[in-house]
């Protein structure tokens, strides 16, 4: 490790942590310093701007924003609230489900956007800590990428282990009760995560100041109580805003969905496309079917907290993004060198791979041929596919940065020392759980 990666590590690390004190836009504006010393003073290449990313975030704001305008959050909220009342708990359970299998559907976990803040609304309303079911939520909709079938890091893995006889049916007998376990378990142990929200002072400090309102029954008395235009209203709009994420599922599981041109010359239309072409229509829709003013849409909570996401990812995701290719070298060799030294630390490359490179598909590509290589079993290596879900562990990603900033109870946070973060405990112990079990399944059924 030269001195000039150590410099910008510091340089990196600093960004976050100082960024995370400031809160708001500004973790995307302290990335944005950070990125200035690291390229015109170590001179390094600018990486590439997270332009996918941040289209799909967009777009999926606008049309949630919209459905809040229009009332379509209420409505949600009041049919969930129903399913939890019984156990407000339950929302940290049923949330990661439910964000497991959109992604698992969609083979992307951008599709997790329009979720966070259903599930920030449903745990304010069931008095609930929302840094639980929103952490565990984040960390499921990452895990179900290594065990979609349309995603693509689990094609990466068909096309290396397809050739050593283990394909598409093996890759999902192992990986999906593998990584579902895994969130299950990481769900009940959040259950215990944190005081409880009332006595939460960060919660305590929003409320004082006049940030944030708190949760009372009237809430609930007055979503009911709204007049029935209002209803239908809300109700359209969230049947529309569901029917929306139904056919980017549906071109995920179905690529010939997307697939435009001529006849000569096809072209597969991308999933992050298809996503915000899908969604800026919807949005667009629910103004007019629903007729709400498209004045309202910007002034949503929705919409001021995808913004101050946006420029989170933005300077966070793009300073990263430069760190790692401009010592990409290194990165990759070191722990290459490491798996062929030790090949049990094989998962660890993976992970710490991942999570330098925030990406299953890159880190799939490049270290799995490594293991290969190693003579590690193909079912073992689909066995260890869950451990490339690493990049929760240093908080830069898209999601997890957008997760914070929707909880505006303020408790679900990046810590004082950065890696203290709410998404810390679950994303370990799913990943963990989810690498053993894979292990198990592949040496007792393959």
């Amino acid at each position: 490790m030269t001195s000039q990666m150590i410099f910008q590590l510091v340089i990196l690390l600093a960004a976050i942590a100082i960024g995370a004190r400031a809160g708001g836009v500004g973790m995307g504006l302290w990335g944005g310093v950070g990125l200035l010393i690291v390229v015109f003073v170590t001179r390094a290449a600018p990486g590439s701007i997270p332009g996918e990313v941040l289209l799909i975030i967009l777009t999926v704001i606008m049309a949630a924003s919209a459905m809040e305008a229009a009332g379509g959050i209420d409505y949600l909220v009041k049919i969930a609230a129903g399913l939890i009342r019984k156990s407000p708990r339950h929302v940290t359970i049923i949330a990661p489900l439910v964000s497991y299998v959109f992604t698992f559907l969609s083979g992307t976990g951008h599709i997790f956007y329009p979720l966070i803040p259903v599930i920030y609304e449903v745990a304010m309303k069931g008095r609930v800590r929302p840094e639980r079911p929103i952490a565990v939520s984040t960390i499921a909709s990452q895990q179900a990428i290594t065990a979609s079938p349309v995603s693509a890091a689990t094609a990466a893995m068909i096309a290396l282990l397809g050739a050593k006889g283990v394909g598409l049916v093996q890759i999902l007998l192992i990986c999906v009760p593998s990584t579902l376990i895994g969130v299950l378990v990481a769900a009940l142990v959040q259950t215990r995560i944190g005081v409880e929200l009332d006595q939460d002072p960060e919660y305590q400090r929003r409320l004082a100041s006049g940030e944030l309102t708190p949760p009372t029954e009237t809430d609930t008395a007055a979503l009911e109580g709204k007049n029935s235009a209002s209803n239908r209203g809300g109700a359209l709009s969230a049947w529309m805003f569901l029917v929306a994420v139904f056919l980017v599922v549906c071109c995920g599981l179905f690529p010939n969905l997307r697939k435009v041109g001529t006849e000569a010359a096809p072209v597969t239309v991308s999933m992050p496309m298809t996503i915000a072409i899908v969604m800026m229509g919807v949005a667009a829709a629910m103004l007019l079917f629903t007729r709400t003013s498209a004045t309202t849409l910007v002034k949503t909570k929705t919409c001021q907290a995808g913004i101050t996401a946006v420029i989170g990812i933005l300077g966070l995701a793009w300073l990263g993004d430069t760190f790692i290719d401009d010592n990409s070298k290194v990165i990759i060799g070191g722990l290459s060198h490491m798996a062929e030294s030790y090949p049990a630390s094989f998962a660890l490359g993976l992970f710490v791979t991942s999570m330098l490179l925030y990406s299953q598909a890159a880190t799939t590509q490049t270290l799995m041929p490594l293991g290969l290589t190693l003579g590690i079993a193909p079912a073992a290596l689909a066995g260890m596919f869950p451990a490339v879900n690493g990049y929760f562990f240093i908080p830069t990603y898209g999601t997890l940065i957008a997760a914070v900033n929707f909880d505006r109870s303020g408790t679900t946070r990046i810590g004082k020392y950065v890696l203290n973060h709410s998404f810390m405990i679950p994303g370990l112990v799913s990943t963990l759980v989810a690498v053993s079990t894979g292990l198990l399944i592949a040496k007792i059924f393959f």
